[in-house]
């Protein structure tokens, strides 16, 4: 094997003519594709931080219009019957999305490095793993999928489409899985344009596959709601291919060839450092998923409208976060290749541009969210509706809570880039569960239900504020030489 970087990976001033060689184990001091550890934070950090937050607004999109589909094809029992089954796939994801960040961090960490042989063994365990673990999930799946529906107690008239609809799901889970390692992994080498183009490519097609697959169109046979899970299916596997294809025909650095399809053999060294990261991670997915859940619930004992206007507030919402995990996952990612590097004062600098992008992009959606929020909210709820009012109100005390909760995102994306995960998932059963529960039902008394959206707020301000502490007088900073060995 040779001693170099591939030549397709040094940079066009040094080698802008010359066909590439195989890859190195491991150089230094050499400008290459993706390297996020020179140039202008600030411009760097927006330039790959916005390729995710546009793909994570198109799947948001794609979800919503996938719910039209099916409420509008089949019936709002179709739509009770995903609305069950998404929720049982989002607690089997958050594991998917735990160990695949850990993976885009140990890349990264070795690509800062310049070892590339350790990248590609990074890469190839955690995709291994993850697809190994998750058709392992989705057989097992397949044969309890009725008594996970019976444990959550789907409507009667719910359960046969969601099974239906779940055990296609099962089925093809393991592509949605590889799709999303694939597009972290490629984020670690400072590649973020190949999973945006595939994540454009999969809602493209979901969104016409959906009608033909449910109504069934000439030679396609009409499959109902089970056929809303295959053309998802479908997407997916035709995303997979468009990163793979981009893998390779951009030469990037994680292109596995010959002997290195190896790699794709989990290996125990690299194995362990995913599963140690990348669980508690997933625990911290799980744990919001949870509290949303019992949040839920004591917003239920509220009255009806005050589910709905919940459920628009919800919604505005989930497009508010996304700047703020968009640009974290961008901290992470430039964060880790400067840990290789050995570049600490640089790692400052990144999570100061972080902070600063977050305020800008995360403020600025919260002030038109909180200024245009009866008519934001009536996109849902209507412009008669008796929830509006409510739904205002609950933009009114919690959406600014946002901006102070992205800075916690930034801090964490650092954090999480030294391998410290620990930590962040005791600060974040602290904050959801006693402080915003037991903030709520010591005041419902008082405030009744602003008790529950004052909750939100009060504890997005305990959860920052012990992450601050921790993030700056935190045992973690004086072993951070020692974060990559």
């Amino acid at each position: 094997m040779s001693d170099t970087l591939p030549l397709s990976d040094i940079g066009p001033e040094i080698a802008p003519d010359i066909a590439p060689d195989i890859a190195s184990p491991k150089i230094t001091g050499v400008p290459i594709r993706g390297d996020l550890t020179q140039g202008p934070i600030f411009k760097t950090l927006l330039l790959f931080s916005i390729p995710m937050l546009v793909g994570n607004i198109i799947q948001t999109l794609n979800g919503s219009i996938n719910a039209i589909w099916v409420g509008r094809l089949i019936g709002e029992s179709a739509l009770a019957a995903t609305t069950n089954a998404n929720g049982i796939m989002f607690l089997l994801f958050a594991g998917v999305f735990g160990l695949g960040m850990a993976t885009t961090v140990r890349v990264g960490q070795h690509f800062g490095a310049r070892n590339v042989d350790a990248a590609r063994r990074t890469f190839g365990s955690g995709l291994g793993f993850t697809l190994a673990f998750a058709v392992t999930v989705g057989a097992i799946g397949w044969l309890v999928a009725p008594g996970l529906l019976h444990l959550l107690a789907t409507p009667h008239d719910s359960q046969a489409e969601a099974l239906a609809y779940l055990r296609v799901v099962f089925v093809t889970m393991p592509l949605g899985a590889l799709s999303m390692t694939l597009g972290m992994g490629m984020r670690g080498v400072g590649e973020t344009r190949a999973p945006l183009y595939a994540t454009v490519l999969t809602v493209a097609l979901d969104i016409v596959f959906n009608p033909l697959l449910i109504r069934g169109y000439g030679p396609i046979p009409k499959l109902g709601i089970a056929g809303s899970a295959l053309s998802s299916g479908l997407a997916n596997l035709a995303g997979v291919m468009l990163q793979i294809g981009a893998l390779y025909a951009k030469d990037l650095p994680l292109a596995l060839r010959g002997a290195q399809l190896r790699y794709l053999l989990p290996l125990r060294a690299e194995l362990s450092y995913i599963l140690a990261k990348g669980l508690p991670m997933s625990g911290q997915m799980l744990l919001i998923a949870s509290a949303q859940m019992v949040m839920i619930g004591l917003v239920n004992r509220e009255g009806t409208d005050t589910v709905a206007a919940y459920g628009a507030s919800m919604q505005l919402w989930n497009y508010l976060q996304m700047p703020a995990f968009a640009i974290s996952s961008a901290v992470s990612a430039m964060v880790a290749q400067n840990i290789g590097a050995g570049n600490h004062q640089r790692v400052n600098d990144v999570t100061r541009a972080g902070m600063i992008g977050n305020v800008s992009m995360t403020g600025v959606f919260a002030a038109l969210l909180v200024l245009g929020a009866r008519p934001l909210s009536s996109l849902f709820l209507g412009s008669a509706s008796p929830a509006l009012p409510i739904s205002s109100h609950i933009q009114y005390i919690c959406t600014w809570s946002y901006v102070i909760m992205g800075a916690s995102m930034i801090m964490g994306g650092t954090m999480r880039a030294y391998g410290v995960v620990i930590a962040p998932l005791i600060i974040q059963v602290v904050a959801l569960y006693p402080v915003r529960l037991g903030f709520y039902f010591m005041l419902h008394p008082a405030l009744g239900t602003n008790a529950l959206w004052w909750s939100f707020p009060v504890a997005t301000c305990i959860s920052t504020t012990m992450t601050a502490l921790y993030f700056w007088r935190g045992p973690w900073r004086a072993k951070r030489d020692k974060a990559y060995g």
